[in-house]
């Protein structure tokens, strides 16, 4: 595909340059004038005559995705045609990355390709989940009911998302504070009292050696601390990419207390949200549970997921690998069983999924409570440590002035 810089006048008659990708000249001036745009001027691009163009877009967030969704079936519903109304939500999104994706889309949906496959094409921006929910809406005739419980989705996940951020912010700072503290009384404080305390005739406590040592060392070779750290954290970064590195923390994540109880709860209620929300637009299961596991963050739900998937094509009921894998809580399996006697297991995972959302909410507000107490103790800690590392000598000297 071609770029093809173009001039043309808009239908305000205002003269307006630009770029455009076409995969030939012919089909850059038709979807120019498919825009109700006057052509002055069209050549194709070279990389030295290309326009600059650095995408500094970011990401759009769930919330953007539930919001492009919201107006999308409002659009359609009230009689826009599917390419139109791509083109009103192009115009409108402020998201850079959201919206040269809607162009593209557009674009092929006007060559011919479904709304499903075209946005197959994007998978950084659209998550499979939509993807398939649309393919699934387009097959039954209920696209707009479909991209409706997929707005529904990304809110609840958005919304999710936001508790945990919300929570960590507050132990963040502190954690800021904490280390900026150290940094001032090891480089700043320390030093003011390390002539003093060289003077002093007495053998200075273990605790005032290592803090002066400590100072020393910082003011010195803060060049290595610094290039350890940084080291540390892309080594760490690098291994949790890897197979090995992502099996360690996600133990991690279902072990530790405190965030255990967060890990469980939050992957049951996206398992059982996404479940649901696949099954009511006619999703069949065993692609459902593949397409769960796709989103899951932790790979031990992702692996039991897929065993799931595998044992459901052998005839298995999908209640038994969720109670074999031992990673759910009782309640999922024994609500999945209860919805497979009855016949309405996407009724029973939209209840589930409300249940642990709730429980999501309070747990993050237990981690909280927990968290903010223990970060304020252990600055409290590593503040008297050095408050103790300079008043001690200082009062030895004052015990041996008072016995003279």
């Amino acid at each position: 595909m071609a770029v093809y810089g173009y001039e043309v006048i808009d239908k305000s008659g205002k003269i307006t340059k630009g770029s455009i990708n076409a995969d030939s000249i012919e089909m850059a001036k038709m979807d120019l004038k498919r825009q109700g745009l006057t052509l002055v001027k069209i050549v194709e691009q070279t990389a030295l005559t290309r326009d600059i163009n650095i995408d500094f877009g970011s990401k759009p967030t769930a919330r953007d995705l539930s919001v492009f969704c919201r107006q999308f079936v409002s659009m359609t519903r009230a009689g826009v045609t599917i390419v139109e109304a791509m083109k009103m939500l192009c115009e409108q999104t402020e998201n850079k990355s959201l919206k040269k994706a809607l162009e593209e889309v557009r674009v092929s949906m006007e060559k011919g390709e479904s709304l499903a496959d075209s946005l197959a094409q994007h998978p950084k921006i659209f998550p499979g989940i939509m993807v398939n929910m649309v393919a699934a809406g387009e097959a039954s005739g209920s696209l707009d009911k479909s991209l409706d419980r997929v707005a529904t989705q990304l809110e609840r996940n958005s919304k999710t998302q936001a508790l945990v951020k919300k929570a960590m912010i507050y132990p963040i700072v502190l954690l800021v504070v904490a280390i900026a503290v150290v940094i001032v009384m090891l480089v700043y404080v320390i030093p003011q009292y390390s002539d003093m305390f060289t003077t002093l005739d007495t053998e200075l406590p273990a605790i005032t050696v290592m803090t002066l040592a400590a100072s020393e060392f910082i003011q010195r070779k803060w060049y290595l601390i610094l290039a350890v750290v940084v080291g540390g954290v892309m080594g760490i970064k690098a291994f949790a990419g890897t197979n090995a590195g992502k099996h360690v923390f996600g133990k991690m994540a279902i072990s530790l207390p405190g965030i255990k109880d967060l890990t469980i709860k939050s992957a049951a209620s996206s398992m059982a949200r996404t479940m649901s929300t696949l099954m009511a637009a006619g999703v069949p299961m065993i692609e459902a549970v593949e397409i769960v596991s796709s989103t899951m963050g932790n790979v031990w739900f992702k692996e039991a997921l897929l065993m799931a998937r595998d044992q459901i094509a052998l005839g298995v009921a999908f209640s038994r690998p969720l109670e074999e894998c031992g990673l759910f809580p009782p309640m999922v399996y024994h609500m999945v069983r209860i919805g497979e006697e009855a016949g309405a297991i996407e009724d029973m995972l939209d209840k589930l999924a409300d249940y642990y959302d709730e429980e999501v909410e309070m747990a993050v507000q237990s981690l909280m409570a927990v968290m903010e107490p223990a970060i304020i103790v252990v600055l409290a800690g590593i503040v008297g440590v050095l408050l103790a590392a300079v008043l001690s000598p200082m009062m030895e000297m004052y015990s041996a002035l008072d016995t003279i």
